[in-house]
């Protein structure tokens, strides 16, 4: 099971108000539903093609409108070849869809209802019933952070964006495949949104996949720094002792001046020093790293002029 496939399960077990549930319902209608006329009688299908989401909108409307709803099975023909969840209403139509608030008369209602828009339990379950209907999260294991709510019209995809946005969640939009998404890409602002619709127990193990993941990370980082001192420092030491040995070969070491010859022969007896180390354990010491460095890059310089 996915990662988002958990969240939306854990979504379909909450149990929730009345009018937060009719939230719920609304953007599950108004994202996966469709009319079509039999026998002259509205008929309304909610499709999806997740079996739990499917009997959540059985449920609510049965709970909620009394309705004589069922759910028809399909499989489809390509790709997958997976399951349809159809859910059937055909009872009373048209006062569902008015009371909440996705059509006026035979008109659809572009914008989410005011009521939801302003209140914040109602804005809570309407974003649920979105990402139900409609969302996917990445796997927090994953190389990158994204949630996103796919919407057909652009006035809708608005008010997700403007609800998501209320909370603070720093939302965008795209348009993407005749469509348009609001998305999330801050990993905390995903786990925030997680929390706001209800999926406490996906929050908890969001958070703890993506803290030892930042952890991983943060160690990985500090590894690869400290590999890249040591090999700045087996790299500076071998030129150093390179340097020396040519002074040797040409000239001796004996005319260097006392502090030159005493830091050459001792970077040559201890070539896996760093200069701190040098510094404290050279005779006549301590010597500061600076003092280190810089009688060492005159021993280097005496070599280039050699």
């Amino acid at each position: 099971m996915t990662f988002a496939s958990e969240v939306k399960k854990e979504c379909t077990l909450l149990e929730v108000h009345k009018e937060h549930a009719k939230a719920e319902l609304a953007a599950l209608i108004r994202m996966n539903g469709a009319l079509n006329i039999h026998q002259q009688q509205l008929v309304l299908n909610v499709q999806s093609e997740n079996a739990a989401i499917a009997r959540r909108i059985l449920a609510l409307l049965r709970d909620h409108y009394q309705s004589d709803s069922e759910v028809i099975v399909r499989r489809k023909m390509k790709l997958k070849k997976n399951n349809v969840y159809i859910v059937r209403c055909r009872q009373n139509v048209s006062a569902l869809l008015a009371d909440l608030n996705i059509f006026d008369g035979l008109l659809p209602i572009p914008h989410v209802s005011p009521t939801i828009m302003q209140d914040e339990q109602r804005k809570r379950s309407y974003l649920r019933g979105a990402f139900l209907a409609a969302g996917s999260v990445n796997n927090p294991e994953s190389s990158r952070y994204h949630l996103e709510i796919y919407s057909n019209y652009e006035e809708h995809n608005e008010d997700i964006c403007q609800m998501m946005n209320d909370f603070h969640l720093n939302a965008r939009t795209i348009v993407r495949r005749n469509g348009y998404i609001t998305y999330l890409k801050e990993a905390e602002k995903i786990a925030e949104f997680l929390a706001i619709i209800g999926a406490n127990r996906a929050t908890l193990k969001f958070e703890d996949v993506r803290i030892m993941r930042d952890m991983r990370n943060s160690v990985n980082r500090l590894v690869n720094c400290e590999t890249a001192n040591v090999n700045k420092i087996i790299n500076a030491s071998q030129k150093q002792i390179e340097s020396i040995k040519l002074i040797a070969e040409r000239n001796g070491l004996e005319d260097l001046p006392e502090k030159l010859r005493v830091m050459a022969e001792f970077r040559l007896a201890n070539p896996d020093l760093s200069l701190i180390e040098l510094g404290e354990q050279i005779p006549g010491g301590p010597i500061s790293k600076s003092g280190v460095n810089h009688r060492l890059r005159k021993l280097v310089e005496i070599a280039e002029n050699l």
